[in-house]
């Protein structure tokens, strides 16, 4: 169980906010918010509203019983994070897990599958050639074959992973982590990147949950280990050495791009995937990936980007709880963190079509 004083603190910690800062915006005293957050007095509705207001918040979070805490956090790209952005990342990953949690506790006829995961490969990684081999085992297991992966999130959702989106607004330097709640295996993708970004982030995460549970060397770096998975687990060896043969002197941009837009791997990790295969040697990698960032490249590649992951099972979930009369409009508003009014008009498009 969570009080509404722990909540407090949780959402202004994440806002960044000092007691004397909050207190300013609501119009009382530091000694009364610190008291607030310790249960030595109880907020009025009204207070609620005014603290939910400066935290951005909605007020049904403050009212939540329970609450969930993230374990084993696996970070991309943290180098340089605050200790306040990064309470504000995990902060924004709690909220919407709450709300999915809710969401499934109303659907009782919802068989939940997200449990922790058991991994058994054959392999134990003691080269980053047996990454490849796990990769592959992982496609096998799945049925993917050796084609491209249409929808990514699906595929890992349907394993019985967690896929969250935040939108905390600090695009570049954080891409994803990998993380617990519970038994359940946890994957989060910043929105602000491009879907090769999406892709390759989710991929990789994923791969620290798979090598989590595998003998790996201790001569082997675990993020360089995660790349490779997830460079292997988009576009499988076997699919490399056919579109690019076993051996080549140079690959042409506009064949980056076409692969590109096929696999949804960045150009950038087609010509690390054709570097790390032997396809391409490491003189001729190195001088592309010079022209890459003297175009700009490194940055935002040449090009149509890469569609984003989207994600439509929380939504969808909600409107079947809806069908199902398990809540109603407000309930479903307050779980998608709108107003009834915005509800409403999304829930009422189908009215206006002929």
């Amino acid at each position: 169980m969570s009080s509404i004083g722990d909540r407090i603190k949780r959402a202004r910690k994440a806002s960044g906010l000092s007691l004397r800062e909050l207190g300013e915006q609501i119009g009382i005293s530091h000694t009364a918010v610190s008291k607030y957050e310790n249960g030595l007095i109880t907020a009025s509705s009204t207070m609620l509203i005014k603290l939910a207001r400066a935290l951005g918040v909605r007020v049904e979070y403050f009212l939540r019983p329970a609450a969930y805490e993230l374990s084993n956090i696996e970070y991309r790209k943290m180098q340089g994070f605050s200790k306040s952005e990064l309470g504000a990342i995990e902060f924004d990953v709690m909220e919407q897990i709450e709300r999915l949690f809710e969401l499934e506790s109303l659907l009782p006829s919802l068989q939940s599958k997200f449990q922790k995961m058991q991994f058994n490969w054959s392999v134990n990684a003691t080269s980053y050639d047996d990454i490849e081999t796990i990769a592959d085992e992982v496609r096998s297991d799945w049925g993917l074959g050796l084609g491209s992966i249409s929808n990514l999130v699906e595929v890992i959702i349907e394993q019985g992973i967690r896929v969250i989106f935040t939108t905390v607004p600090i695009p570049a330097r954080f891409d994803g982590l990998s993380a617990m709640v519970g038994e359940t295996h946890l994957i989060v993708v910043s929105k602000n990147i491009t879907g090769d970004r999406h892709r390759f982030t989710i991929a990789h995460e994923f791969g620290h949950i798979v090598l989590a549970g595998q003998s790996i060397s201790p001569d082997l770096d675990m993020e360089r280990a995660c790349n490779r998975f997830a460079g292997a687990l988009l576009l499988p060896k076997a699919t490399v050495v056919e579109r690019l043969g076993a051996s080549r002197r140079s690959i042409d941009v506009k064949e980056l791009s076409l692969l590109k837009a096929e696999f949804g791997l960045s150009m950038a990790g087609i010509l690390y995937r054709a570097l790390d295969l032997g396809i391409l040697g490491r003189d001729r990698c190195k001088a592309m990936m010079i022209m890459f960032r003297k175009n700009g490249w490194s940055k935002v590649e040449p090009g149509e980007q890469y569609p984003p992951e989207i994600d439509y099972s929380f939504q969808q979930l909600i409107f079947r709880a809806l069908s199902e009369e398990y809540i109603g409009s407000s309930k479903a508003a307050e779980l998608l963190g709108i107003s009834i009014d915005e509800f409403n008009k999304i829930h009422d498009f189908a009215s206006t079509c002929d």
